[in-house]
């Protein structure tokens, strides 16, 4: 049942005018009254938050078990130019009302295509909301479809459209190939229950699709999308400068942690096969929270086993270009020490 606690936030956030949260509170407030059998009072009020005027939210907000809100930030998103661009075209033509609203992203994991849709709902001040593939999938023969018609009516019915970003991410969850699925029948009434659904979204609403299996997607499926943006488009040195730019980002939490730009870039570019974005902010990320805090340059250190089996061998850190002082460093061994085995193994 409703409680104090939501009669005074009603209260606060009508006295502070923040009518998304108090949309929020009516919203939870819906749900207690439902979940408690007074399902009417429950509709009732569902029906006036949808009809009211006086309060706007700044974004949608949508009571399905199959949509779940995600938060955006401002973190940064290092992408190559040519990536960059298809983003900035994405944006371009939502903004200019074209009726291009449906976009496939695909790629391997990794390569930034969920983040850079959070990115495209911060921009647009859109609410992103991604689908709960857990709640949509069914066991029972024929329910999966029925759960995705009833995704697209709540898509469809909402209120403020223009204010949405739906992510299927990883979609291919439940749009595989028909003709190579071992179930055909039950695929095939997904995958074609989908492809009548997307036909019929609004053109105001936004969705982004992901994949990493776009070779098995099924192609009548993939012409639905106005635009497949593809992701595995890094080059080497893309991913040199990227690896640069989370280094710095890191840095700003592990204010500990020594700055040796250099010899950092140079420990990346010995990495023989640089792996996809996701992974090398991982791979970063790990080597300074493993770190010592009592040594500035660790990371540093554990960041060369991705480079050499033994990081402290002198010989194969020399004939890898590293300096005296960058082998002191990374080593612990003072250069003249270095120096000096490095003369006698000559």
């Amino acid at each position: 049942m409703i409680k104090k606690k939501n009669v005074i936030n009603l209260i606060k956030y009508h006295v502070e005018n923040n009518d998304f949260q108090f949309r929020n509170e009516a919203v939870e407030i819906a749900r207690s009254f439902d979940q408690s059998g007074d399902s009417q009072l429950a509709e009732y009020i569902m029906s006036q938050l949808s009809s009211a005027s006086t309060f706007v939210p700044q974004g949608n907000i949508i009571d399905s078990k199959f949509l779940k809100r995600i938060e955006t930030d401002s973190s940064p998103l290092p992408l190559p130019s040519v990536i960059g661009d298809d983003v900035k075209g994405i944006i371009n033509a939502i903004n200019h009302n074209l009726g291009i609203n449906k976009f496939l992203f695909e790629g391997a994991p990794g390569t930034g295509k969920t983040e850079t849709a959070k990115q495209i709902a911060r921009i647009l001040e859109r609410q992103l909301y991604v689908v709960e593939f857990s709640e949509l999938i069914d066991s029972k023969l024929g329910q999966t479809a029925k759960n995705i018609v009833e995704i697209f009516k709540v898509i469809n019915s909402m209120p403020y459209p223009t204010r949405t970003l739906i992510l299927f991410d990883e979609i291919d969850a439940i749009a595989l190939d028909r003709v190579n699925s071992r179930d055909l029948r039950e695929m095939g009434r997904v995958t074609s229950t989908i492809l009548k659904e997307l036909d019929k979204l609004n053109e105001e609403v936004v969705l982004i699709a992901t994949t990493n299996l776009f070779e098995n997607f099924d192609k009548a499926l993939t012409r639905r999308f106005d635009a497949v943006i593809d992701f595995d488009r890094y080059t080497r040195d893309d991913l040199v400068e990227i690896s640069v730019i989370l280094l710095e980002q890191f840095l700003k939490k592990f204010t500990l942690a020594g700055r040796d730009m250099k010899l950092f870039k140079k420990i990346i570019l010995n990495i023989d096969s640089l792996p996809s974005p996701g992974e090398l902010s991982n791979m970063i990320k790990m080597s300074l929270a493993f770190s010592n805090p009592n040594e500035k340059f660790d990371y540093l250190r554990r960041l060369m086993k991705y480079v050499v089996d033994q990081p402290n061998d002198i010989n194969t850190l020399r004939k890898k270009g590293f300096t005296l002082r960058e082998i002191e460093l990374l080593t612990g061994i003072s250069k003249s020490q270095v120096s000096r085995e490095l003369k006698e193994s000559d």
